[in-house]
Protein backbone atom coordinates (compact mmCIF):
# COMPACT_ATOMS: atom_id res chain seq x y z
CA UNK A 1 0.00 0.00 0.00
CA UNK A 2 2.53 2.08 0.96
CA UNK A 3 4.42 1.47 -2.31
CA UNK A 4 1.04 2.67 -4.39
CA UNK A 5 1.06 5.58 -2.63
CA UNK A 6 4.45 6.36 -3.73
CA UNK A 7 3.60 5.65 -6.98
CA UNK A 8 0.94 8.16 -7.23
CA UNK A 9 2.43 10.82 -5.38
CA UNK A 10 5.20 10.71 -8.16
CA UNK A 11 2.53 10.95 -10.94
CA UNK A 12 1.08 14.11 -9.28
CA UNK A 13 4.71 15.39 -9.42
CA UNK A 14 5.49 14.69 -12.72
CA UNK A 15 1.87 16.00 -13.74
CA UNK A 16 2.73 19.11 -12.48
CA UNK A 17 6.42 19.67 -14.11
CA UNK A 18 3.96 18.62 -17.42
CA UNK A 19 1.66 21.71 -16.95
CA UNK A 20 5.08 24.30 -15.71
CA UNK A 21 5.03 26.26 -18.95
CA UNK A 22 7.48 29.53 -20.59
CA UNK A 23 5.37 32.50 -18.97
CA UNK A 24 3.44 34.51 -21.99
CA UNK A 25 2.91 38.43 -20.93
CA UNK A 26 -0.79 39.18 -21.95
CA UNK A 27 -0.64 43.10 -23.74
CA UNK A 28 -4.30 44.53 -23.81
CA UNK A 29 -4.58 47.20 -26.60
CA UNK A 30 -7.32 49.75 -26.19
CA UNK A 31 -7.81 51.87 -29.55
CA UNK A 32 -9.61 55.11 -29.71
CA UNK A 33 -10.84 54.59 -33.29
CA UNK A 34 -10.14 52.51 -36.31
CA UNK A 35 -8.73 53.70 -39.85
CA UNK A 36 -5.81 52.58 -42.15
CA UNK A 37 -3.35 53.83 -39.74
CA UNK A 38 -4.14 52.41 -36.96
CA UNK A 39 -4.94 48.86 -39.08
CA UNK A 40 -1.25 49.33 -39.74
CA UNK A 41 -0.45 49.86 -35.71
CA UNK A 42 -2.42 46.23 -34.87
CA UNK A 43 -0.85 44.73 -37.72
CA UNK A 44 2.40 45.40 -36.49
CA UNK A 45 2.36 44.72 -33.02
CA UNK A 46 0.38 40.93 -33.94
CA UNK A 47 3.81 40.58 -36.02
CA UNK A 48 5.96 41.28 -33.01
CA UNK A 49 4.13 38.97 -30.43
CA UNK A 50 6.94 36.46 -31.40
CA UNK A 51 10.18 38.62 -32.62
CA UNK A 52 11.57 38.44 -29.30
CA UNK A 53 12.73 36.72 -26.21
CA UNK A 54 9.83 36.65 -24.28
CA UNK A 55 6.76 35.60 -26.27
CA UNK A 56 3.22 37.73 -25.83
CA UNK A 57 -0.01 37.70 -26.01
CA UNK A 58 -1.93 40.91 -27.81
CA UNK A 59 -5.81 41.71 -26.88
CA UNK A 60 -6.74 44.68 -29.41
CA UNK A 61 -9.80 46.34 -28.87
CA UNK A 62 -11.67 49.29 -30.49
CA UNK A 63 -13.61 52.13 -29.16
CA UNK A 64 -14.34 53.68 -32.35
CA UNK A 65 -14.46 57.23 -30.49
CA UNK A 66 -16.25 56.75 -28.27
CA UNK A 67 -15.08 57.80 -24.76
CA UNK A 68 -17.36 55.43 -22.51
CA UNK A 69 -17.04 52.82 -24.68
CA UNK A 70 -13.24 52.49 -24.01
CA UNK A 71 -13.56 52.69 -20.68
CA UNK A 72 -15.06 49.85 -20.41
CA UNK A 73 -13.31 47.77 -22.64
CA UNK A 74 -10.01 48.55 -20.73
CA UNK A 75 -12.35 47.41 -17.89
CA UNK A 76 -12.69 43.95 -19.58
CA UNK A 77 -9.29 44.11 -20.55
CA UNK A 78 -7.96 44.22 -17.08
CA UNK A 79 -10.72 41.69 -15.34
CA UNK A 80 -9.45 39.18 -18.58
CA UNK A 81 -6.00 39.12 -16.69
CA UNK A 82 -3.65 41.65 -18.96
CA UNK A 83 -0.15 42.15 -17.33
CA UNK A 84 0.12 45.65 -19.12
CA UNK A 85 -1.93 48.19 -20.95
CA UNK A 86 -0.98 49.78 -24.20
CA UNK A 87 -3.85 53.02 -24.17
CA UNK A 88 -4.63 55.38 -27.32
CA UNK A 89 -7.18 57.60 -25.14
CA UNK A 90 -9.90 59.10 -27.47
CA UNK A 91 -10.44 61.91 -25.11
CA UNK A 92 -7.82 63.63 -22.77
CA UNK A 93 -9.90 64.13 -19.85
CA UNK A 94 -12.93 61.34 -19.56
CA UNK A 95 -9.99 58.42 -19.29
CA UNK A 96 -7.73 59.68 -16.62
CA UNK A 97 -9.75 57.78 -14.17
CA UNK A 98 -9.57 54.91 -15.52
CA UNK A 99 -6.19 54.92 -15.83
CA UNK A 100 -5.66 56.09 -11.84
CA UNK A 101 -7.94 52.83 -11.74
CA UNK A 102 -5.55 50.56 -13.68
CA UNK A 103 -2.56 51.71 -12.16
CA UNK A 104 -3.47 51.00 -8.58
CA UNK A 105 -3.69 47.63 -9.20
CA UNK A 106 -0.31 47.51 -10.25
CA UNK A 107 -1.04 47.43 -14.26
CA UNK A 108 2.07 49.57 -16.12
CA UNK A 109 -0.07 51.41 -18.75
CA UNK A 110 1.83 52.92 -22.22
CA UNK A 111 0.21 55.67 -23.71
CA UNK A 112 0.19 55.64 -27.47
CA UNK A 113 0.41 58.10 -29.85
CA UNK A 114 -2.06 59.79 -27.74
CA UNK A 115 -1.56 61.28 -23.81
CA UNK A 116 -4.51 61.57 -21.12
CA UNK A 117 -4.57 64.55 -18.67
CA UNK A 118 -3.06 62.75 -15.91
CA UNK A 119 0.41 61.95 -15.11
CA UNK A 120 -0.17 57.89 -13.88
CA UNK A 121 1.16 56.20 -16.91
CA UNK A 122 4.28 54.36 -16.97
CA UNK A 123 5.84 55.20 -20.70
CA UNK A 124 4.98 57.20 -23.61
CA UNK A 125 5.78 56.47 -27.19
CA UNK A 126 4.53 57.36 -30.53
CA UNK A 127 5.25 60.82 -32.87
CA UNK A 128 5.88 64.41 -31.76
CA UNK A 129 2.59 65.75 -32.85
CA UNK A 130 3.43 69.37 -32.33
CA UNK A 131 6.66 68.74 -34.51
CA UNK A 132 4.44 67.24 -37.37
CA UNK A 133 2.76 70.74 -37.20
CA UNK A 134 6.20 72.57 -37.39
CA UNK A 135 7.12 70.37 -40.32
CA UNK A 136 4.08 70.95 -42.15
CA UNK A 137 3.66 74.34 -41.56
CA UNK A 138 7.49 75.20 -42.96
CA UNK A 139 6.75 73.32 -45.85
CA UNK A 140 3.48 75.54 -46.48
CA UNK A 141 5.30 78.04 -46.58
CA UNK A 142 7.90 76.51 -49.34
CA UNK A 143 4.75 75.81 -51.42
CA UNK A 144 4.25 80.19 -51.21
CA UNK A 145 0.97 80.13 -49.26
CA UNK A 146 -0.23 83.75 -48.60
CA UNK A 147 -3.27 82.48 -47.62
CA UNK A 148 -3.24 79.45 -45.77
CA UNK A 149 -6.06 77.42 -43.96
CA UNK A 150 -5.54 74.82 -41.02
CA UNK A 151 -9.03 72.23 -40.51
CA UNK A 152 -7.99 70.35 -37.11
CA UNK A 153 -9.43 67.16 -35.56
CA UNK A 154 -11.02 67.58 -32.47
CA UNK A 155 -9.73 69.94 -30.54
CA UNK A 156 -10.80 67.67 -27.31
CA UNK A 157 -7.79 65.38 -28.24
CA UNK A 158 -4.17 65.83 -27.83
CA UNK A 159 -2.72 64.78 -31.09
CA UNK A 160 -5.14 67.92 -32.53
CA UNK A 161 -4.03 70.75 -29.78
CA UNK A 162 -0.49 69.69 -30.36
CA UNK A 163 -0.33 69.66 -33.75
CA UNK A 164 -2.19 72.89 -34.36
CA UNK A 165 0.24 74.29 -31.51
CA UNK A 166 3.43 73.73 -33.67
CA UNK A 167 1.52 75.12 -37.03
CA UNK A 168 0.49 77.84 -35.24
CA UNK A 169 3.88 78.61 -33.93
CA UNK A 170 5.69 78.91 -37.37
CA UNK A 171 2.65 80.46 -39.08
CA UNK A 172 2.49 83.28 -35.79
CA UNK A 173 6.17 84.34 -37.44
CA UNK A 174 4.98 84.97 -40.82
CA UNK A 175 3.78 88.41 -40.92
CA UNK A 176 2.52 88.61 -44.80
CA UNK A 177 0.59 85.37 -44.36
CA UNK A 178 -3.14 85.54 -44.09
CA UNK A 179 -3.55 82.59 -41.75
CA UNK A 180 -6.95 80.64 -40.71
CA UNK A 181 -7.68 78.40 -38.08
CA UNK A 182 -11.19 76.04 -38.36
CA UNK A 183 -11.91 73.13 -36.25
CA UNK A 184 -12.89 69.92 -38.25
CA UNK A 185 -13.10 67.76 -35.68
CA UNK A 186 -10.95 64.40 -37.57
CA UNK A 187 -14.71 64.86 -40.63
CA UNK A 188 -14.06 64.71 -44.04
CA UNK A 189 -17.52 66.16 -44.93
CA UNK A 190 -16.92 68.52 -41.66
CA UNK A 191 -13.32 69.57 -44.00
CA UNK A 192 -15.62 69.63 -46.98
CA UNK A 193 -18.32 71.83 -45.66
CA UNK A 194 -15.39 74.64 -44.28
CA UNK A 195 -13.97 75.11 -47.52
CA UNK A 196 -16.91 75.58 -49.03
CA UNK A 197 -18.27 78.31 -46.74
CA UNK A 198 -14.43 79.99 -46.91
CA UNK A 199 -14.47 80.15 -50.97
CA UNK A 200 -18.61 81.00 -50.42
CA UNK A 201 -17.04 83.81 -48.41
CA UNK A 202 -14.85 85.17 -50.84
CA UNK A 203 -11.46 83.44 -48.69
CA UNK A 204 -9.93 81.09 -51.30
CA UNK A 205 -6.74 79.98 -49.52
CA UNK A 206 -3.75 78.74 -51.14
CA UNK A 207 -2.75 75.83 -49.42
CA UNK A 208 -4.87 74.05 -46.72
CA UNK A 209 -3.71 72.13 -44.24
CA UNK A 210 -5.85 68.85 -42.60
CA UNK A 211 -4.89 66.97 -39.50
CA UNK A 212 -5.48 63.52 -41.35
CA UNK A 213 -5.65 62.50 -45.16
CA UNK A 214 -9.59 61.47 -44.18
CA UNK A 215 -10.10 64.92 -43.70
CA UNK A 216 -7.91 65.90 -46.86
CA UNK A 217 -10.13 63.82 -48.92
CA UNK A 218 -13.04 65.80 -48.25
CA UNK A 219 -11.03 69.20 -48.75
CA UNK A 220 -10.30 67.71 -52.55
CA UNK A 221 -14.03 66.69 -53.16
CA UNK A 222 -14.74 70.61 -52.37
CA UNK A 223 -11.77 71.70 -54.51
CA UNK A 224 -12.46 69.97 -57.28
CA UNK A 225 -16.72 70.58 -57.28
CA UNK A 226 -15.25 74.43 -57.28
CA UNK A 227 -13.11 74.20 -59.77
CA UNK A 228 -10.01 75.07 -58.04
CA UNK A 229 -8.70 71.85 -58.83
CA UNK A 230 -4.56 72.70 -59.45
CA UNK A 231 -4.83 75.93 -57.22
CA UNK A 232 -5.92 75.09 -54.17
CA UNK A 233 -3.08 72.56 -52.53
CA UNK A 234 -3.85 70.41 -49.99
CA UNK A 235 -1.56 68.84 -46.95
CA UNK A 236 -2.32 66.11 -45.18
CA UNK A 237 -0.78 63.72 -42.33
CA UNK A 238 -0.51 60.02 -41.60
CA UNK A 239 1.13 59.34 -45.35
CA UNK A 240 -0.17 55.63 -45.65
CA UNK A 241 -0.46 53.22 -48.89
CA UNK A 242 -3.57 53.41 -50.37
CA UNK A 243 -4.25 57.27 -48.65
CA UNK A 244 -1.86 59.78 -48.11
CA UNK A 245 0.97 58.48 -50.54
CA UNK A 246 -0.88 57.48 -53.53
CA UNK A 247 -3.11 61.42 -53.12
CA UNK A 248 0.37 62.55 -53.57
CA UNK A 249 0.31 60.36 -56.35
CA UNK A 250 -2.21 61.37 -58.13
CA UNK A 251 -1.59 64.98 -57.62
CA UNK A 252 -4.64 65.01 -55.05
CA UNK A 253 -2.08 66.45 -52.70
CA UNK A 254 0.83 68.57 -52.75
CA UNK A 255 1.91 66.95 -49.31
CA UNK A 256 1.30 64.20 -46.56
CA UNK A 257 3.77 63.82 -43.12
CA UNK A 258 4.38 60.72 -42.29
CA UNK A 259 3.06 60.14 -38.67
CA UNK A 260 5.02 56.99 -37.88
CA UNK A 261 3.40 53.75 -36.20
CA UNK A 262 6.43 50.91 -35.34
CA UNK A 263 3.99 48.58 -33.13
CA UNK A 264 7.09 46.46 -33.31
CA UNK A 265 8.55 48.89 -31.05
CA UNK A 266 5.49 49.20 -28.80
CA UNK A 267 6.30 45.45 -27.73
CA UNK A 268 9.76 45.41 -27.13
CA UNK A 269 8.60 48.68 -24.31
CA UNK A 270 5.92 46.70 -22.86
CA UNK A 271 8.59 43.61 -22.76
CA UNK A 272 10.93 45.82 -21.41
CA UNK A 273 9.00 47.17 -18.78
CA UNK A 274 7.23 43.50 -17.64
CA UNK A 275 10.90 41.81 -17.77
CA UNK A 276 12.26 44.43 -15.36
CA UNK A 277 14.66 45.97 -18.21
CA UNK A 278 16.10 49.67 -18.55
CA UNK A 279 13.74 51.25 -20.73
CA UNK A 280 12.54 55.73 -21.27
CA UNK A 281 9.28 57.07 -19.82
CA UNK A 282 9.02 59.45 -23.42
CA UNK A 283 9.85 57.37 -26.46
CA UNK A 284 9.45 59.84 -29.59
CA UNK A 285 9.63 58.43 -32.66
CA UNK A 286 10.39 60.72 -36.29
CA UNK A 287 8.07 60.96 -39.11
CA UNK A 288 9.25 62.88 -42.41
CA UNK A 289 7.03 64.50 -45.79
CA UNK A 290 5.82 62.98 -48.51
CA UNK A 291 6.06 65.19 -51.35
CA UNK A 292 6.01 64.33 -55.75
CA UNK A 293 9.73 64.44 -55.43
CA UNK A 294 10.05 61.38 -53.80
CA UNK A 295 6.17 59.93 -53.13
CA UNK A 296 7.54 57.02 -55.27
CA UNK A 297 10.81 55.58 -53.67
CA UNK A 298 8.40 56.29 -50.41
CA UNK A 299 5.62 53.75 -52.12
CA UNK A 300 7.48 51.21 -52.84
CA UNK A 301 9.32 50.66 -49.37
CA UNK A 302 6.25 51.50 -47.36
CA UNK A 303 4.70 48.42 -49.98
CA UNK A 304 7.84 46.12 -48.98
CA UNK A 305 7.21 46.53 -44.95
CA UNK A 306 3.69 45.83 -45.24
CA UNK A 307 3.63 42.91 -47.04
CA UNK A 308 6.81 41.44 -45.02
CA UNK A 309 4.40 42.44 -41.94
CA UNK A 310 2.18 40.31 -43.66
CA UNK A 311 4.52 37.28 -44.30
CA UNK A 312 5.72 37.60 -40.59
CA UNK A 313 1.83 37.18 -39.30
CA UNK A 314 1.23 33.94 -41.31
CA UNK A 315 4.73 32.86 -39.68
CA UNK A 316 3.45 33.91 -36.35
CA UNK A 317 0.13 31.98 -36.93
CA UNK A 318 2.49 28.92 -37.93
CA UNK A 319 5.08 29.19 -34.78
CA UNK A 320 1.68 28.93 -32.47
CA UNK A 321 1.03 26.00 -34.25
CA UNK A 322 4.20 24.25 -33.79
CA UNK A 323 4.41 25.74 -30.26
CA UNK A 324 1.24 23.75 -29.33
CA UNK A 325 2.74 20.76 -30.92
CA UNK A 326 6.17 20.34 -29.18
CA UNK A 327 4.29 21.04 -25.98
CA UNK A 328 1.82 18.04 -26.60
CA UNK A 329 4.75 16.08 -27.11
CA UNK A 330 5.96 16.92 -24.20
CA UNK A 331 3.38 15.87 -22.16
CA UNK A 332 2.85 12.90 -24.17
CA UNK A 333 6.93 11.53 -23.39
CA UNK A 334 6.11 12.43 -19.70
CA UNK A 335 2.72 10.65 -19.77
CA UNK A 336 4.43 7.49 -21.31
CA UNK A 337 6.89 7.64 -18.22
CA UNK A 338 4.14 7.90 -15.91
CA UNK A 339 2.27 5.22 -17.56
CA UNK A 340 5.08 2.79 -17.13
CA UNK A 341 4.83 3.20 -13.69
CA UNK A 342 1.60 2.82 -12.94
CA UNK A 343 1.38 -0.35 -14.93
CA UNK A 344 2.60 -2.03 -11.21
CA UNK A 345 -0.28 -0.37 -9.94
CA UNK A 346 -2.91 -1.32 -12.74
CA UNK A 347 -1.95 -5.21 -12.07
CA UNK A 348 -3.41 -4.53 -8.38
CA UNK A 349 -6.65 -3.33 -9.59
CA UNK A 350 -7.10 -5.04 -13.26
CA UNK A 351 -9.10 -7.76 -11.59
CA UNK A 352 -11.46 -5.29 -10.10
CA UNK A 353 -11.48 -3.26 -13.65
CA UNK A 354 -12.46 -6.81 -15.45
CA UNK A 355 -15.12 -7.48 -12.65
CA UNK A 356 -16.54 -3.68 -13.46
CA UNK A 357 -16.30 -4.38 -16.93
CA UNK A 358 -18.24 -7.33 -16.92
CA UNK A 359 -20.59 -6.07 -15.00
CA UNK A 360 -21.49 -2.55 -17.57
CA UNK A 361 -21.23 -5.28 -20.80
CA UNK A 362 -24.07 -7.18 -19.17
CA UNK A 363 -25.99 -4.27 -18.40
CA UNK A 364 -25.81 -2.37 -22.01
CA UNK A 365 -26.49 -6.14 -23.38
CA UNK A 366 -30.03 -5.72 -21.44
CA UNK A 367 -30.82 -2.03 -22.72
CA UNK A 368 -29.66 -3.48 -26.68
CA UNK A 369 -32.08 -6.26 -26.11
CA UNK A 370 -35.09 -3.55 -24.84
CA UNK A 371 -34.28 -1.15 -27.58
CA UNK A 372 -34.83 -4.26 -30.73
CA UNK A 373 -37.95 -5.58 -28.74
CA UNK A 374 -39.18 -2.09 -28.85
CA UNK A 375 -38.17 -1.21 -32.62
CA UNK A 376 -38.83 -4.43 -33.53
CA UNK A 377 -42.58 -4.38 -32.72
CA UNK A 378 -45.04 -2.75 -35.59
CA UNK A 379 -46.70 -0.44 -33.21
CA UNK A 380 -43.96 0.60 -31.25
CA UNK A 381 -42.23 1.64 -34.74
CA UNK A 382 -45.30 4.01 -35.54
CA UNK A 383 -45.14 5.18 -32.53
CA UNK A 384 -41.84 6.13 -33.15
CA UNK A 385 -42.33 7.93 -36.06
CA UNK A 386 -44.09 10.26 -34.88
CA UNK A 387 -40.90 11.49 -32.93
CA UNK A 388 -38.69 11.71 -36.32
CA UNK A 389 -38.52 14.56 -39.13
CA UNK A 390 -39.01 13.00 -43.01
CA UNK A 391 -35.32 12.84 -44.32
CA UNK A 392 -37.11 14.96 -47.91
CA UNK A 393 -38.13 17.82 -44.99
CA UNK A 394 -34.39 18.71 -43.58
CA UNK A 395 -32.66 21.61 -45.42
CA UNK A 396 -30.04 21.05 -47.69
CA UNK A 397 -26.58 21.28 -45.47
CA UNK A 398 -24.26 23.86 -46.56
CA UNK A 399 -20.56 24.41 -46.26
CA UNK A 400 -19.68 26.91 -43.35
CA UNK A 401 -17.36 28.98 -45.61
CA UNK A 402 -20.24 29.13 -48.28
CA UNK A 403 -22.77 30.53 -45.24
CA UNK A 404 -20.14 32.79 -44.24
CA UNK A 405 -19.50 33.97 -47.80
CA UNK A 406 -23.30 34.95 -48.40
CA UNK A 407 -24.01 36.77 -45.47
CA UNK A 408 -20.34 39.40 -45.70
CA UNK A 409 -21.40 39.68 -49.50
CA UNK A 410 -24.87 41.26 -48.15
CA UNK A 411 -23.26 43.01 -45.82
CA UNK A 412 -21.19 44.32 -47.94
CA UNK A 413 -23.47 45.55 -50.34
CA UNK A 414 -25.86 46.94 -47.57
CA UNK A 415 -22.83 49.25 -46.41
CA UNK A 416 -21.28 49.92 -50.29
CA UNK A 417 -22.41 53.36 -50.47
CA UNK A 418 -20.73 54.18 -47.28
CA UNK A 419 -17.68 55.67 -47.86
CA UNK A 420 -16.07 55.72 -44.70
CA UNK A 421 -17.00 52.10 -43.85
CA UNK A 422 -14.43 50.59 -41.57
CA UNK A 423 -13.00 47.12 -41.53
CA UNK A 424 -14.18 47.27 -37.44
CA UNK A 425 -17.82 47.68 -38.30
CA UNK A 426 -18.15 45.40 -41.47
CA UNK A 427 -16.32 42.74 -38.59
CA UNK A 428 -18.54 43.38 -35.75
CA UNK A 429 -21.82 43.29 -38.44
CA UNK A 430 -20.34 39.40 -39.43
CA UNK A 431 -19.72 38.96 -35.59
CA UNK A 432 -16.08 38.91 -36.18
CA UNK A 433 -13.10 40.92 -34.79
CA UNK A 434 -11.02 42.69 -37.85
CA UNK A 435 -8.50 40.60 -37.27
CA UNK A 436 -11.13 37.47 -37.89
CA UNK A 437 -12.38 39.00 -40.51
CA UNK A 438 -9.14 39.78 -42.46
CA UNK A 439 -7.97 36.03 -42.15
CA UNK A 440 -11.31 34.15 -42.93
CA UNK A 441 -11.53 36.47 -46.00
CA UNK A 442 -8.04 35.89 -47.30
CA UNK A 443 -8.42 32.45 -46.46
CA UNK A 444 -11.28 31.82 -48.63
CA UNK A 445 -11.39 34.65 -51.59
CA UNK A 446 -7.12 35.25 -51.54
CA UNK A 447 -7.39 38.97 -51.22
CA UNK A 448 -8.18 41.05 -48.01
CA UNK A 449 -11.33 42.75 -47.04
CA UNK A 450 -10.21 46.01 -48.10
CA UNK A 451 -9.23 44.74 -51.65
CA UNK A 452 -12.48 42.68 -51.63
CA UNK A 453 -15.05 45.52 -50.59
CA UNK A 454 -13.02 47.73 -53.19
CA UNK A 455 -13.34 44.80 -56.08
CA UNK A 456 -17.29 44.69 -55.53
CA UNK A 457 -17.80 48.60 -55.57
CA UNK A 458 -16.00 48.32 -58.70
CA UNK A 459 -18.51 45.39 -60.24
CA UNK A 460 -21.53 47.60 -59.28
CA UNK A 461 -19.79 50.46 -60.61
CA UNK A 462 -19.64 48.66 -64.02
CA UNK A 463 -23.24 47.28 -63.93
CA UNK A 464 -24.27 50.94 -63.33
CA UNK A 465 -22.55 52.44 -66.23
CA UNK A 466 -23.92 49.87 -68.50
CA UNK A 467 -27.46 50.05 -67.23
CA UNK A 468 -27.81 53.79 -65.77
CA UNK A 469 -27.49 57.76 -67.68
CA UNK A 470 -25.50 58.39 -64.37
CA UNK A 471 -22.73 60.42 -64.46
CA UNK A 472 -18.97 59.14 -63.41
CA UNK A 473 -18.48 61.39 -60.72
CA UNK A 474 -22.33 60.34 -59.72
CA UNK A 475 -21.71 56.39 -59.91
CA UNK A 476 -18.57 56.72 -58.15
CA UNK A 477 -19.71 57.96 -54.73
CA UNK A 478 -23.06 55.53 -55.22
CA UNK A 479 -20.59 53.08 -54.79
CA UNK A 480 -18.92 54.35 -52.03
CA UNK A 481 -15.91 56.20 -53.57
CA UNK A 482 -14.93 59.95 -51.79
CA UNK A 483 -13.25 60.65 -55.17
CA UNK A 484 -13.59 60.71 -58.65
CA UNK A 485 -10.25 60.72 -59.57
CA UNK A 486 -9.38 57.64 -57.20
CA UNK A 487 -12.31 55.81 -58.34
CA UNK A 488 -11.00 56.39 -61.94
CA UNK A 489 -7.65 55.29 -61.03
CA UNK A 490 -9.15 51.85 -59.38
CA UNK A 491 -11.42 51.06 -62.11
CA UNK A 492 -8.80 51.24 -65.03
CA UNK A 493 -6.84 48.93 -62.84
CA UNK A 494 -9.22 46.44 -62.42
CA UNK A 495 -10.73 46.41 -65.98
CA UNK A 496 -7.69 47.77 -68.16
CA UNK A 497 -9.91 51.30 -69.16
CA UNK A 498 -11.51 54.01 -67.49
CA UNK A 499 -15.05 54.49 -66.92
CA UNK A 500 -16.01 56.86 -69.59
CA UNK A 501 -14.34 54.39 -72.25
CA UNK A 502 -16.76 51.43 -70.91
CA UNK A 503 -19.66 53.35 -71.41
CA UNK A 504 -18.89 54.72 -75.28
CA UNK A 505 -18.56 50.70 -75.65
Amino acid sequence: MKFAKSLYLLFLLLVLAACTEEKIYKIGVSQCGAGQWREKVNSEMLAAQHLYDQPVEMSITCANDDSQRQIAQIDSLVDSGIDLLVVAPNEAAPIAETIAKVRQKGIPVIYFDRKATDNQYTAFIGGSNQEAGSIVARYAIELGGQHVLEITGSMSTSPALERHKGFASVMGEQKAVDYVCKDGNWSSDKAYSIVVEQVGAGHVPDVVFCHNDGMATGVYKAVAELGLEGKVQIIGIDGLPGEGIEYVQLGHQAGSYIYPTHGEKIVKLALDILTGQPYERENILKGMMVTPLNVNLIDLNEREFMEQNTHMITINDKLEEYFGLYNTQRKLLLASIVTILLLIVSVAIACRAWWQTRKTIRQRQSMNEEQLLFYTDANSRKIAEIFSTPQEKLPAPKKQDTLFAEQLNEAIRRNMSNPNLKMEELGEEMGLSRVQLYRKVKAITGVTPVELLRRMRLQEAYVLLGSTTKTVAEIAFEVGFNTPGYFSKCFREEYGKLPGEIREM
